[in-house]
């Protein structure tokens, strides 16, 4: 069995070699003949290998919550347990057909003298299958089993298809005889069809026969002498030209190694151990000489945007991805009498028709199969580059056209099924590095499959597509519910009717109800606009039309609801209509459903409308004109002997002057408005009214507008009108719509990591705001506290800090008048990582279509920067893209700078020019000229270059976007990529170089890492035998500093030294820590959590919260230190039962609670403050007493601290660096101590106070020591200096 998993095709692979592993060795080594769609035949024996149990599994998936986890799962284990299947078979000289659904199709092409052998081999090879991957164990329960069909005869080949895009179809009566065999066979059994026991040497076989299929179940080989299958397979290479011979030798791999090989495969044949190299050399075709001809003809047979990402040299791993796809599944079935030719021909006539339809809607014909009983086409709209609004609806719309096609012009079609499934699939490459396909996998793929058999002769579809597609109801009706095999819960079930012109008229209605408790957000001028238009309707006795333009999401709709509460205080009558796609076909629809709703008609009855109608237009209009309305509202009205005489053109415009006629006869008495939401959908003939109507009649109009549509000719006329007001709808200022945040949380404030979760993922679109409020709610992710409970409470516990103790760093608004109302202020869970939330469904769809509107190298730019953050350097993004040189990356940078996906980062962000990342953390070194230039491939050297912008650090300008790219990883590439990010940024998580370096917490490296010298050994050091890459990186980055660098310290230090004060303000740079902290600790930590390298987490989560303290951000230390509160896990009740989840030494335990106290102190926390800085220095091994004569004791010894600590011998120099950070955290919890005691003016808390200062002097004066004999350099010095002075000042 293979060794290791997955497709990861070789980086040097030239185009044709990629290529041919995508195709089988019938089409890459197939003659030219003079016409593509000639039916060839051949003798040959095919395998059929069928997984079963992964519909089941599949089911199991849909069934939990986790879809997106679930997917990957799922995708995981079908391409790694079929990975294993394909190489076996291709180590016995079999071909890949295809890799259909759960189904692998292999096939032996031979002479017909020659059967009898290769039927042997391929039973060998069936048997071996069967006993190494038979059955397959899951962790869900659900095992992985296999039936295995073999067939052998004549194999008839075909390409369907045009001069674009072509298709391979394997066909012939022992093709359905392995389908037969194949579906005979129950799990863990080889049956063979009855041609194929007529075939081979019966002999050699130990069978079972069933006479009543006329099939028979394969148990075992006889082996029996002189027969030897190892001279067996030789002689059956010899008869498989295509076979790489040197695929299977002798070796001993110990003394040839052969490192460029990804896999071994061993077989053990007698005395003999065949040792098979798994990558390129088991496929003579992937070693073709270079030819554009039959690279020409590969192209045809690979899908389009698989070919773009091809071309663009993306790796086989880049290209898998997590994605809401359609799929519609299409069934011809034909008449036994008909013959294969003729069927072929009727195969391509399908496929010619079926391609283009598909196509013009958006979709691809991803692939065509035999069936027993005919053909299936499978399509599917959304791929990668191909995602595109209302897929759905055009899916339905396309099948209808396909299934009238079909039944129409396809002779000897028995029955034409078509259905249609919407939901989340795995879209990527499924096999063996040499041989692979590129498939969707999911529950709705099997689904899509089962209706076809519970729903024969129908346009099918599940009811996500039915809701998805916004298409009218009386489109579809409602499908019995069946039971369908390995599918527990189906779903409701609808059949496509077409789109057609139903007896009925739209109703009044608008998206959106106006919110009662909140006023409309930031729509001051708009609404101003809507007054303008009034007053001038008014005054001017003229028509006015107000067009609100705006983005999905800006608040249109909304708006309108607001305009039509308004209108109808003032005493106007509003006619609201809101449009959808499917109204822009329908001529006049628009006016017909306004006037409908003008005359009262479109909520009445169906036997009550001609009489209301007829009330309405008394006095109106002629009785004998009546009739002109009975197409119109669906009524039926004599007919005149007037209205008889008038041809069609006349009727209309007899119509349209009654309508003209009654409304200005109505704004006499009332004014009219009319409301029209998505604008954009109607027709062409109403367009053409209101234009007339506007200049002939007072009347206001109100429009919204989507700007990404092409408007006709009469609407951009309507559009020029001097009496049209165009007004754009701008985004929601940010205060704007974090108050809408509250309202829609119910809160009074909200903290100030849901402002940032909020507002980089809305940009000021009120939709993305009130959906992601929801799915926050959903989630239930969010913790609501009573803000007048929570006022002057102090908390004794960390875990329990109340929302009051960060009040100052959130977003609050003013909360009701109403005395009696409860105020709640909201805090996200410990253990939720808001980054990682997933977007909800709806959203993600939105951006996906986003995205894939950018060319391959765009989006995969896109998707490797999602998956470092939201702001990122240009070079860590280079580092995630192979192949990608610094001209190549800025092209496609400009570009998508250019259509506002990116944006350079403001000039207040701009990084200097000098280097504010320092590579090394504890390194100063002076370089010259020639150094630097030697330096020039420094991961995140700043230096300007030609063609490089003055900053190098962008950042997502399009809302959703980074987050929906992050989410199409699949979660193996996500976590390879996140670890690349945490290696390219493990040297750069110190100080930066103004502040000389070094870690945050001093010396906080030397502490946690085993010296050379040490007997124990440390969390890293631990940690690197659990096979951890990311631990191993940093336990050889952590060591110490080499004498040559220490000696240059220590010269760095004595001109610091000679420096005075004045002279040293003058020349000090400036401090570029903060950039550190958004750069790379916060990046840091991310990247850890999500590859589950916790303890590597833990370090920079208290790195990040010690920088945030010294950058003066209490909240932001607050929440590292909370979401490293959460790796650690509940702390119990009892101290002995206290076990952390991640495994950390007591130094960082100590810093942990120090950190901590610090917060506690900034927040006005001084009791709890108090507790966690006696409980760091218990960890330190200093303890700080609790009680008076405590106090008098402990202040004794430290008075006596200097004469005992003479007489004590040296420490070993190794261990100078790690009592430093121990040291360094004492004198930091003593001052915090003397800070919190100085703040009670009592005798007891000023004898506290100068214990304190007393314990800080001696452990400063012994870091001092220590320092000396540990040759510590200028840091250590500085930091020394700094406590000591900071004592001296107490």
């Amino acid at each position: 069995m293979a060794t290791d998993k997955g497709v990861a095709v070789p980086p040097l692979w030239p185009v044709e070699a990629r290529l041919a592993a995508l195709l089988p060795d019938l089409l890459v080594f197939r003659k030219p003949r003079g016409s593509e769609h000639e039916l060839a035949t051949a003798q040959g024996v095919l395998l059929g290998v069928h997984v079963t149990g992964f519909t089941a599994l599949m089911d199991r998936f849909s069934l939990s919550c986790k879809s997106e986890h679930d997917m990957d799962t799922l995708a995981h284990i079908f391409s790694y347990y079929i990975s294993d299947i394909v190489e076996h078979v291709l180590c016995f000289g079999g071909d890949i057909l295809n890799i259909t659904g759960n189904v692998l199709l292999a096939l032996w092409t031979v002479e017909q003298n020659q059967l009898s052998d290769i039927i042997t081999l391929v039973a060998k090879c069936s048997l071996e299958i069967q006993e190494k991957f038979g059955i397959y164990h899951t962790r869900e329960g659900q095992d992985l089993q296999l039936k295995i069909g073999l067939s052998a005869g004549r194999i008839s080949q075909v390409i369907v298809g045009d001069e674009q895009r072509q298709y391979l179809l394997v066909t012939g009566r022992d093709v359905d005889g392995v389908q037969l065999a194949q579906r005979l066979a129950q799990a863990n059994e080889i049956v063979l069809s009855w041609n194929c026991w007529k075939l081979c040497e019966q002999y050699m076989f130990e069978v079972e026969i069933m006479r009543e299929d006329e099939a028979v179940k394969l148990r075992d080989m006889r082996i029996i002498d002189p027969f030897d299958f190892d001279e067996h397979f030789y002689k059956c290479l010899d008869n498989l030209p295509r076979y790489r011979t040197s695929a299977g030798k002798l070796f001993c791999p110990l003394l040839y190694p052969c490192p460029k090989f990804q896999r071994l495969i061993f077989h053990m044949a007698g005395d003999i151990l065949f040792v098979f190299l798994l990558s390129d050399t088991l496929r003579t075709a992937l070693e073709l000489d270079p030819d554009s001809a039959l690279e020409q003809t590969l192209r045809k047979h690979i899908m389009k945007n698989l070919l773009k990402k091809i071309d663009e040299g993306q790796p086989v791993e880049y290209i898998s991805e997590f994605r809401t796809v359609t799929m519609v599944l299409v069934s011809l079935e034909f008449h036994k009498t008909a013959w294969m030719l003729h069927l072929c021909h009727l195969i391509q006539e399908a496929a010619l028709y079926i391609s283009t339809v598909i196509e013009k809607g958006g979709g691809q014909l991803s692939r065509i199969f035999m069936s027993e009983t005919g053909c299936m086409f499978l399509c599917v709209f959304g791929l990668p580059g191909d995602k595109k609004p209302d897929e759905c609806a055009h899916a339905l719309e396309s099948s209808f056209s396909i299934f009238s096609f079909c039944w129409e012009n396809l002779t000897e079609t028995k029955l034409v099924s078509i259905s249609i499934t919407s939901g989340p699939v795995f879209c990527g490459m499924v096999g063996a590095v040499a041989r692979h396909e590129y498939t969707v996998i999911g529950p709705k793929v099997s689904l899509v499959a089962r209706m076809i058999t519970a729903y024969p002769g129908l346009v099918s579809c599940d009811e996500v597509t039915y809701l998805r597609s916004m298409l009218p109801a009386y489109d579809f009706k409602k499908l019995p519910e069946k039971m369908m095999k390995n599918i527990s819960n189906p779903g409701k079930m609808y059949e496509y009717l077409g789109h057609r012109r139903c007896i009925m008229f739209g109703k009044r209605h608008l998206a959106r109800v106006r919110n009662k408790n909140h006023s409309l957000l930031d729509r001051e001028k708009e609404l101003e606009a809507f007054r303008m238009a009034q007053q001038g309707s008014l005054h001017q006795k003229k028509g006015q039309a107000v067009l609100y333009e705006g983005e999905k999401g800006y608040g249109k709709s909304q708006l309108l609801a607001e305009i039509n509460f308004l209108a109808q205080k003032e005493g106007h009558r509003v006619l609201p209509l809101k449009l959808k796609e499917a109204d822009s076909k329908q001529c006049f629809y628009a006016i017909q459903t306004l006037m409908a709703i003008f005359f009262e008609i479109d909520m009445c009855p169906a036997y009550y409308r001609q009489e209301r109608l007829h009330k309405q237009l008394h006095g109106m209009v002629e009785e004998p004109l009546h009739c002109l309305f009975n197409d119109l509202f669906f009524v039926k009205f004599p007919l005149s002997f007037k209205v008889s005489h008038m041809d069609d053109l006349t009727r209309q415009k007899k119509v349209k002057a009654c309508f003209f006629q009654v409304l200005q006869k109505a704004m006499r008495e009332t004014p009219l408005i009319f409301l029209i939401d998505e604008a954009q959908y109607m027709d062409a003939a109403s367009w053409e009214f209101l234009g007339t109507l506007l200049s002939s009649v007072p009347i206001i109009m109100v429009m919204t507008l989507t700007p990404t549509f092409t408007l006709c000719g009469w609407a951009q006329h309507f559009l020029q009108s001097p009496q049209a007001i165009f007004v754009p709808i701008s985004k929601l200022a940010t205060t704007s719509l974090l108050r809408m945040a509250c309202w829609e949380l119910g809160v009074v404030s909200i903290p100030q990591e849901l402002q940032i979760y909020l507002l980089r993922r809305c940009f000021g679109n009120p939709l993305y705001c009130e959906v992601l409020c929801q799915d926050l709610l959903s989630k239930n992710i969010l913790l609501f506290h009573d803000l007048q409970k929570e006022e002057d409470e102090e908390n004794s516990k960390w875990e329990t800090l109340s929302a009051n103790a960060m009040k100052s760093t959130m977003y609050s608004i003013s909360p009701a008048s109403s005395e009696d109302q409860e105020l709640y202020v909201c805090t996200v869970k410990d253990d939720v990582n808001l980054d990682t939330v997933l977007l909800p469904p709806l959203l993600k769809e939105i951006a996906v279509n986003q995205l894939d509107q950018l060319s391959p190298g765009e989006q995969l730019l896109v998707k490797c920067a999602a998956v470092i953050g939201h702001s990122f350097h240009i070079d860590l993004l280079q580092h995630l893209l192979p192949g990608w040189g610094k001209n190549k990356l800025l092209q496609v940078l400009r570009a998508l700078v250019d259509i506002n996906v990116l944006r350079w980062c403001s000039k207040s962000q701009d990084l200097p020019a000098e280097p504010i990342l320092m590579p090394s953390s504890i390194e100063i070194i002076e370089q010259t000229k020639e150094e630097r230039k030697s330096d020039a491939g420094c991961p995140l050297r700043l230096q300007e270059e030609l063609s490089l912008p003055q900053t190098e650090v962008l950042e997502f300008g399009v809302p959703l976007l980074q987050e929906a790219a992050w989410e199409l990883w699949p979660k193996a590439q996500q976590t390879a990529l996140h670890l690349e990010c945490a290696w390219f940024l493990r040297d750069l998580a110190c100080r930066c170089g103004s502040c000389h370096g070094g870690d945050f917490v001093p010396f906080h490296r030397f502490a946690i890492c085993s010296t050379k010298s040490s007997s124990g050994t440390s969390r890293f050091c631990s940690y690197k035998d659990t096979g951890s890459i990311l631990t191993q990186v940093i336990t050889d980055k952590l060591q110490l500093p080499s004498p040559q660098e220490e000696e240059f310290l220590d010269q760095v230090n004595r001109k610091l030294a000679q420096t005075s004060p004045e002279k040293d303000m003058l020349t000090t740079k400036p401090c570029h820590c903060k950039e550190v902290l958004k750069l790379v600790l916060s990046p840091l930590t991310q990247h850890c959590l999500v590859i589950g390298e916790n303890t590597c987490a833990f370090y920079y989560l208290l790195e990040a919260a010690a920088a945030s303290l010294d950058l003066s951000d209490n909240y932001m230390a607050f929440l590292y230190l909370r979401k490293a509160s959460s790796l650690l896990g509940q702390p119990s009740a009892f101290s002995f039962f206290k076990k952390h989840k991640v495994k950390i030494s007591q130094f960082e335990e100590a810093t942990f609670c120090c950190l901590r106290s610090e917060v506690c102190f900034n927040m006005g926390q001084i009791t709890l403050a108090k507790k966690l800085a006696r409980q760091a220095l218990r960890l330190l091994k200093r303890n700080f007493p609790w009680t008076w004569f405590g106090v008098i004791f402990q202040t004794f010894l430290e008075k006596c601290w200097r004469s005992c600590s003479l007489s004590q011998p040296p420490d070993n120099r190794s261990e100078n660096k790690k009592k430093l950070a121990i040291l360094q955290q004492q004198v930091q919890c003593l001052s915090l101590l003397w800070q919190l005691y100085n703040l009670e003016a009592t005798a007891s808390s000023r004898r506290f106070a100068y214990l304190a200062t007393l314990m800080q002097e001696n452990s400063a004066k012994e870091s001092a020591s220590e320092a000396q004999d540990g040759c510590v350099g200028p840091l250590g010095n500085v930091c020394i200096s700094f406590n000591i002075m900071s004592t001296a000042a107490f």
